[in-house]
């Protein structure tokens, strides 16, 4: 898809700025002014999956991070959305999450983020060894300091804390 044009451009970034100062309220209102035959380009969707996102509107997020998927189905971010949401959203969960992101490693195997939030749900899901076998593969897959720097900050990896300072 052709990239936005100014104004529109000009407003999608003014979004993204108040997104980043925490603004989610004049990220929106930024939003809106993109022209409508616009609002459903990919990189406005994007921003109004992250403006749903702040604002823990899942439900909204995962809708529109499933219509990212099809506009974008080779985009592995759009997956990783999408998972992210439906772990939050109403009648969602670490399940339905994980299914998603493993359809999604059929069809990207060297993403490390897939394989990093693979190793996530599988530690929330009580499956240690599965986890630790993700993570494995998303530090083949990436900077291993990085990763494990990362994942020693990630709470939904604590009960594989203790192994990864060892390795």
């Amino acid at each position: 898809m052709k990239p936005l044009e100014p104004p529109d451009s000009h407003h999608l970034s003014a979004a993204i700025g108040w997104l980043g100062l925490g603004n989610v309220a004049e990220a929106g209102v930024e939003l809106e002014k993109i022209a409508p035959p616009f609002q459903s380009h990919p990189d406005v969707l994007a921003v109004q999956f992250d403006i749903h996102a702040a604002a823990g509107k899942w439900d909204a997020a995962a809708e529109i991070a499933g219509t990212l998927t099809r506009l974008e189905p080779e985009e592995p971010g759009t997956w990783v959305s999408l998972a992210y949401a439906t772990r939050r959203k109403t009648g969602g969960g670490i399940p339905q999450a994980r299914a998603i992101l493993i359809q999604a490693q059929r069809t990207f195997p060297k993403e490390q983020i897939i394989a990093y939030n693979l190793a996530c749900y599988d530690c929330q899901l009580g499956d240690l060894d599965a986890a630790k076998a993700w993570l494995d593969k998303a530090c083949k897959l990436g900077d291993v300091q990085r990763i494990k720097h990362m994942a020693l900050q990630d709470p939904d990896l604590e009960p594989l804390w203790p192994n990864i300072r060892k390795a």
